[in-house]
């Protein structure tokens, strides 16, 4: 599995594995446990239209707050020995809030426990993704980088598999078990898988580096933010259009990610096939990923993120012929092609042009696109449908992204770099 790779490398790959997990698990059945805690006709309860707003509100806060958030705890992780203890403390309080989450009796509860786990998740990612730096060299971090996303996707299939039994077995399919266990067995099996995981980065990795320390961490991290801010726009022409390119074909990606169920559910498609290709796509983002690894040794890495790109550009067109179960089954695999290559070749990239000592607060830079991608291709479904369109010609839309993407993306490999 990783004969290739240092200590330093393993325990960096397994955190994708474990959190990884909790990724699933929001994906898929979160939404349906919060929705069985809010909806109904009891006193507290409210609709299914507010439910669904509500859970939309929530992961809009996550986003802003992370947004907000992650430049600043990035540049003072960058200190010398801050790193670590940012990281291990987000993954603490990230791992506690899953596990309780399954005991949340309420859809208040349930919602602001979910709201700050999945900040502590993302936070833990901001300090993850700069730790690349810090466990490998600049030739093997698109390998790394590809085998982070690669495990993860295959790995986090044992845990879920777990909580997804735990839901058939409650009481919205077989009722064998009641529906707080089956709430309490997922998280709870979750949170301690993506812990057990993440334990061998915690205690091998050291913050190679870093900036040195000094007095008022957090009114520095500001002034810091800012000049690389005005570095970046004025100087930096290789960091910054590759954001612009990044943010447009990694918000065409996330749409299509967020929107899958919603895709198959609008052509009336099998609930229970969808899910089936959708989990077949984590296998195959697992060997797609594998793939670019093993072509990332002899390939740069632009030209390999050139080929996911025009690869998803191609799956949006092929939208445009769905109609079936099995139409819906060749996008899935489609995607799977390329999502988990086009996200890690992304990351290893940057980790190459940009400062190694200042990661953490690029990288809190590179989640604010990360993190809020898919908005402005979700506005564009919507407008489409609004109009009239169909979901076909929604998601085929995208394809501008892909396109404007590529175009900044080859701007941004012309550029030298300049830090």
């Amino acid at each position: 599995m990783f004969k290739n790779l240092t200590k330093a490398e393993k325990s960096w790959v397994l955190y994708d594995v474990g959190n990884s997990a909790f990724t699933m698990l929001a994906c898929s059945l979160i939404p349906i446990w919060f929705k069985s805690l809010a909806i109904g006709d009891a006193p507290g309860q409210i609709t299914g239209d507010q439910a669904t707003a509500y859970y939309s509100i929530a992961i809009a806060v996550v986003t802003v707050v992370v947004a907000l958030l992650g430049p600043v705890l990035g540049a003072i992780a960058d200190h010398k020995d801050r790193k670590k203890i940012f990281f291990t403390t987000t993954v603490a309080l990230g791992v506690t809030g899953c596990i309780l989450n399954g005991f949340a009796a309420t859809w208040v509860a349930f919602i602001v426990i979910y709201v700050l786990s999945k900040i502590f998740y993302s936070a833990s990612l901001t300090f993850y993704d700069s730790m690349l730096n810090d466990v490998t060299n600049e030739e093997r971090m698109d390998q790394v980088s590809s085998y982070g996303f690669a495990w993860g996707y295959i790995g986090s299939c044992i845990p879920f598999t777990v909580a997804l039994l735990a839901y058939v077995l409650g009481p919205d399919m077989m009722g064998k078990i009641p529906g707080s266990l089956s709430k309490i067995i997922g998280f709870s099996v979750t949170g301690i898988w993506w812990l057990v995981v993440s334990l061998p980065l915690i205690r091998n990795y050291k913050q190679i580096n870093y900036v040195e320390s000094e007095k008022g961490a957090v009114g520095a991290a500001f002034r810091q933010i800012g000049r690389t801010l005005k570095k970046i726009m004025t100087g930096n022409k290789k960091i910054l259009f590759f954001l612009i390119a990044f943010f447009l074909y990694i918000d065409g990606v996330g749409t299509i990610i967020d929107n899958c169920i919603n895709i198959g559910t609008d052509l009336g498609l099998n609930t229970v096939g969808q899910v089936i290709f959708l989990l077949a796509t984590q296998v195959v983002a697992w060997v797609g990923s594998l793939v670019f690894a093993s072509l990332s040794k002899k390939y740069r890495t632009v030209p390999l993120i050139l080929v996911c790109i025009v690869g998803y550009f191609c799956v949006c067109l092929y939208a445009l012929t769905l109609s079936t179960i099995w139409h819906f089954g060749i996008l899935a695999f489609g995607v799977g092609c390329f999502q988990g290559s086009i996200q890690s070749l992304s990351r290893s990239y940057y980790s190459k042009i940009i400062p190694p000592e200042n990661s953490g607060e690029y990288f809190g830079l590179y989640d604010i696109f990360s993190k809020g991608a898919s908005f402005l291709g979700s506005a564009v479904i919507a407008w489409v449908k609004l109009a009239g369109g169909t979901i076909n010609i929604a998601v085929a839309s995208l394809a501008i992204f892909f396109a404007l993407g590529f175009v900044f993306l080859k701007i941004s490999d012309k550029q030298p770099t300049t830090w």
